[in-house]
């Protein structure tokens, strides 16, 4: 064996660019915590094709994942900026699942995909990129898709390159 470990057979598909996002090198200097910060509250204001915003509603709106897990993923805001699915109001949570529903319907009639993921992240811990506003993913599914990369594409995504992580845990590492 030599430094690098033993093979295990995954090819590998390397995605440094997303560090900036992993680390939130592009988060706002308050953070997200703050209406002005959030971009969620300023996609809204921002043209749709720039913005990504794909539908707006009276509460809520719908936007594409500028980091999507695959082709189609988007994201249903209240426009309100707030946290926790237990705070939004019964309008929003009502325009939540409308416009969720109607997301599915819409990507499958463009996409046919064979299936959805949809789930909020409630908190960092829970995995929320932006916690401070809630969102509601729709991810479309394939048969073979991103998730299933290491079993069916023996294809592993990895976000950094493993010379660069080594040497920023080695810079970390206490000395003895």
């Amino acid at each position: 064996m030599d430094a690098t470990g033993e093979p295990d057979g995954l090819e590998r598909l390397w995605t440094p660019h997303r560090m900036t996002y992993i680390t939130g090198e592009e988060a706002p200097e308050g953070g997200y915590e703050k209406p002005s910060g959030c971009p969620f509250c300023l996609a809204p204001g921002v043209p749709e094709p720039e913005s990504l915003v794909v539908a707006r509603g009276r509460l809520v709106y719908a936007v594409l994942n500028l980091y999507p897990y695959n082709p189609g993923h988007l994201m249903v805001c209240p426009y309100r900026h707030v946290a926790d699915y237990t705070d939004l109001t019964e309008q929003e949570t009502a325009e939540v699942a409308a416009f969720t529903r109607t997301a599915m319907r819409v990507i499958r009639a463009v996409s046919r995909p064979h299936g959805f993921n949809l789930g909020m992240n409630q908190g960092s811990v829970a995995g929320a990129g932006i916690a401070a506003h809630l969102h509601q993913h729709v991810v479309p599914r394939w048969g073979g898709d991103a998730n299933f990369m290491p079993v069916i594409g023996r294809t592993k995504v990895l976000p950094q390159l493993l010379g660069d992580t080594r040497a920023m845990l080695a810079k970390a590492w206490p000395s003895a």
